[in-house]
C-alpha cells in the first residue's frame, strides 16, 4: 500500500487518559454541498476497564436512535462503539454543534428512553438480531449515565474549557 493508513480520530485518543463518563466533540466533516456533520463521543464506561454488555448496547442504540430523532431532525446516525464503552452520535452541525445544546437534547432523549417499556424496532421484522436486546440493561446504563450528567464535560479529569 503506497498511501499511509488514515486513522480514525478515535484511534488517536489516549484511552487510558480519559475519564468516563463523558461527552466530547469527536470530529467534524464538511460535506460537498456545504453542510457540516459533527460527531459526538458518548462514553459510558471507562475504556479498558469496563464495557456494556452487547444486548444492552444494542437496546441503547435502538432506544436513542428513536428518542433522539423524535426530539430533533438533526440526528444523522447513532453508532455503537465496537469496544462496547459508548456510542457516537452524528448530527447536523448547524443545529447541534454546541455542547450545552447537544447535551440538553441528549438528556431529554435519555429521559424519554427511560420511560420505554420495550425496545423500539426490536422485532424480527425490524431488527437483524432481535434476540439480542435488554430493556432492563439499557435503562440501567442510561440511568447511570444520566445521573452523572454533571461529569459529562470532564474528559481528562478536568472540566473542558
Amino acid at each position: 500500500m503506497d498511501d499511509p493508513l488514515k486513522l480514525p480520530e478515535s484511534f488517536t485518543l489516549d484511552h487510558d487518559a480519559v475519564s468516563a463518563p463523558f461527552v466530547r466533540l469527536a470530529g467534524r466533516h464538511v460535506l460537498a454541498g456545504g453542510g457540516e456533520v459533527v460527531k459526538w463521543d458518548l462514553r459510558f464506561e471507562q475504556p479498558n476497564e469496563g464495557h456494556l454488555e452487547m444486548d444492552t448496547v444494542h437496546s441503547i442504540e435502538h432506544s436513542l436512535a428513536t428518542t433522539l430523532r423524535t426530539i430533533t431532525d438533526a440526528v444523522v446516525d447513532i453508532s455503537p462503539m465496537g469496544c462496547q464503552t459508548g456510542f457516537y452520535v452524528s448530527v447536523d452541525a448547524a443545529e447541534l454543534d454546541d455542547f450545552d445544546v447537544f447535551t440538553e437534547v441528549l438528556a431529554r432523549g435519555i429521559q424519554t428512553a427511560l420511560e420505554l417499556n420495550t425496545v423500539p424496532g426490536s422485532s424480527r421484522t425490524e431488527c437483524g438480531w432481535a434476540h439480542s436486546h435488554s430493556i432492563e440493561g439499557a435503562k440501567e446504563a442510561l440511568a447511570g449515565f444520566l445521573d452523572k450528567r454533571d461529569e459529562w464535560n470532564v474528559i481528562y479529569g478536568e472540566e473542558r474549557a
